[in-house]
C-alpha cells in the first residue's frame, strides 16, 4: 500500500479517487483479516459513502484537507459516533456513542475516511493483543507471534496493509511496543499535546493517542492533524499544533545523544546490537553521542504497575449495569454489581482493578500507591535533569522481538516486563517513538526508541528521520558483537 501522504496527494490531484483507495484498503482488509483478526468492526459502508461524498466535493472544486481520502483505522477505545466501541470488552459489547473523540473529528475534517474499529487487549490492559474479549490478533509478519499491545490491532493494521494509517492509545508503551513488533512507526505525543476527549479511559494521568504508520513522515502529518489545544479537555496542553514535516531532512549534525544505559540491561543480544548500529548511524551523521544512567528508570515497571491499576480501578467504577453496557439482573443492586462485573470483565482488567483498589485501600495507601508516586516524582526529575545534558535519548523499544501467541499469557509479570522499555515516557509525560530499525535473528522486526522532553516532538521527529534513513534492510539479521 502507498503512504498516507502518497494517497492524499494522488486523491487531490484527481490521479486516483477516494473511493479507489478505499476500496484497496477494504479489498486488504478482506483478504487477510480472517487470518489476523485485526479488525472489531469494519464501517465498510461508511467508509463508502464518505470517499463518495469526498470525490463529489473534489469535482466542485473544493479544497481537502491534508490526509484527503486516506483510509484510517482507529483503536476501539475512541468513541466514533453511530459506531461500535466496545474497548474489546463484552461489558461494552453493543455500544453506540452518541459522539466522536476529538482525534477523530479532526481526523474527518482533514479528508481522512475511517474504515473500522481495531482490535486491543481489554481496555488497553494488556502487552499483546491476547486479552481481548473477541479473541486474539496474530503479527502479520508471523501469525504465531502476537503483534503487541495493546495497540496491537492497530499496527497489525498498517503492518499488513490494510491502512497506511492507523491511531492507537499509548499508556504504558502500548503504541511503541506493538509498532516494534510489527516493525511499523508509533508515536507517543507529550501528555497533553493529543485530546484524551473521547478516548475510553485505563489510567487518566497517562493515557495518550498517537499515530501508527509506515513512515516517519506520515506520523508526522498525523501528528499536525490531532494536536493542539482541546478545549474539551482538562488536562489539554495551550501549545499550538506541531509543525513537524520540516523537521524530517535527517540532519543530526550537533545534536547531544543519550543512550540510557539502564534501559539496555536484560535484552536480548540481537535487540541491543540493533541499538548499538542505530547508535553508530547518528554519530557518523554527526550526532554527539555519550552512555548517561537514569537510575529511577529501573523504578519505572514497579511505579507503573500501582499507579496505572489505581486509577484503572476509579475509572473502571463507572461500568456498573446501570447505565450503559452489559447488564446482568440480580436480586438486589450489589448482586447486579457484581454479576454484571464479573461476567463483562476479563481475568487481565479484574486483575488491574483488584491490584489498584488494594493500593489504594485504607493502610496500604501511603505504602503503595503513596510511595509509587514518590518514585515517579523522582523519575521525572531525573529525566529532566539528563535532557539538561541531551537533546534526545535513545534505547530499545521493546527487550525482544514479537513472541509467540501464548508463550506469556500465564505469568503476568513476564507479560509486563515486554513494557519496561517504554514505561517511563509515560510516567514522566514526555514524547517517545519506535522507529524500525532491522530486524533480530529471528527475522522478525526490531524498533529503536527515541525519547525527547516535553514538547520536544520537532527534535525527536529529525532523528527518527535519521534512523529510518539509516535503517538496515527489513529481515536482515543482526549481527551481535561478543
Amino acid at each position: 500500500m502507498r503512504t498516507a501522504l502518497e494517497i492524499s496527494e494522488a486523491v487531490r490531484s484527481k490521479q486516483v479517487s477516494a473511493r479507489a483507495a478505499v476500496e484497496d484498503s477494504l479489498a486488504a482488509i478482506e483478504a487477510r483479516d480472517g487470518e489476523l483478526h485485526v479488525f472489531l468492526h469494519v464501517d465498510a459502508e461508511g467508509a463508502r459513502a464518505r470517499a463518495d461524498d469526498l470525490d463529489r466535493r473534489l469535482a466542485k472544486g473544493e479544497e481537502l484537507g491534508p490526509l484527503a481520502g486516506v483510509p484510517v483505522a482507529l483503536k476501539d477505545n475512541m468513541c466514533t459516533r453511530g459506531v461500535p466501541t466496545t474497548a474489546a470488552s463484552r461489558i461494552l459489547e453493543g455500544w453506540l456513542p452518541p459522539y466522536n473523540a476529538t482525534v477523530v473529528d479532526r481526523l474527518l475534517d482533514a479528508g481522512a475516511v475511517v474504515v473500522g474499529k481495531t482490535n486491543l487487549d481489554e481496555f488497553a490492559m494488556g502487552s499483546s493483543t491476547e486479552n481481548s474479549a473477541w479473541g486474539p490478533t496474530r503479527n502479520p509478519l508471523d501469525p504465531s507471534r502476537v503483534p503487541g499491545g495493546s495497540s496491537g490491532g492497530s499496527s497489525a493494521a498498517v503492518a499488513s496493509g490494510m491502512v497506511p494509517l492507523a491511531l492507537g492509545s499509548d499508556t504504558g508503551g502500548s503504541i511503541r511496543q506493538p509498532a516494534a513488533f510489527c516493525g511499523v512507526v508509533g508515536v507517543k505525543p507529550t501528555y497533553g499535546a493529543v485530546s484524551r476527549y473521547g478516548l475510553i479511559a485505563f489510567a487518566s494521568s497517562l493515557d495518550q493517542i498517537g499515530p501508527i504508520s509506515t513512515t516517519v513522515a506520515d506520523s508526522a502529518l498525523v501528528m499536525e492533524v490531532i494536536g493542539g489545544h482541546d478545549p474539551a479537555d482538562s488536562t489539554s496542553l495551550s501549545d499550538p499544533p506541531f509543525e513537524l514535516a520540516s523537521q524530517l531532512d535527517g540532519d543530526v549534525s550537533g545534536l547531544r545523544v543519550g543512550i540510557v544505559t539502564d534501559l539496555t540491561e536484560g535484552v536480548d543480544p540481537d535487540v541491543e546490537s540493533r541499538l548499538r548500529e542505530a547508535v553508530d548511524a547518528l554519530a557518523a551523521a554527526g550526532a554527539k553521542v555519550d552512555e548517561i544512567s537514569i537510575p529511577t528508570a529501573r523504578l519505572g515497571l514497579s511505579a507503573y504497575y500501582l499507579i496505572a491499576p489505581a486509577e484503572a480501578s476509579s475509572n473502571l467504577a463507572r461500568y456498573d449495569g446501570t447505565r450503559y453496557g452489559l447488564r446482568v439482573e440480580g436480586a438486589d443492586v450489589d448482586e447486579m454489581f457484581v454479576a454484571t462485573r464479573s461476567a463483562g470483565f476479563g481475568a487481565e482488567v479484574k486483575r488491574r482493578i483488584m491490584l489498584g483498589t488494594y493500593a489504594l485501600s485504607a493502610g496500604y495507601y501511603d505504602a503503595y500507591y503513596g510511595q509509587a508516586q514518590r518514585a515517579r516524582t523522582l523519575m521525572i526529575r531525573e529525566f529532566a535533569a539528563a535532557y539538561e545534558q541531551f537533546d534526545v535519548l535513545l534505547c530499545p523499544t521493546a527487550p525482544t522481538t514479537a513472541f509467540e501467541l501464548g508463550a506469556k499469557t500465564a505469568d503476568p509479570l513476564a507479560m509486563y516486563m515486554s513494557d519496561v522499555c517504554t514505561i517511563p515516557s509515560d510516567l514522566t509525560g514526555d514524547p517517545a517513538m519506535s522507529v524500525p530499525f532491522g530486524s533480530g535473528a529471528d527475522g522478525l522486526p526490531v524498533g529503536v526508541q527515541v525519547l525527547a522532553p516535553a514538547r520536544g516532538e520537532p527534535t525527536m521527529f529529525r532523528v527518527a528521520a535519521a534512523l529510518e534513513a539509516a535503517a538496515p534492510a527489513p529481515g536482515s539479521p543482526a549481527t551481535v558483537k561478543a
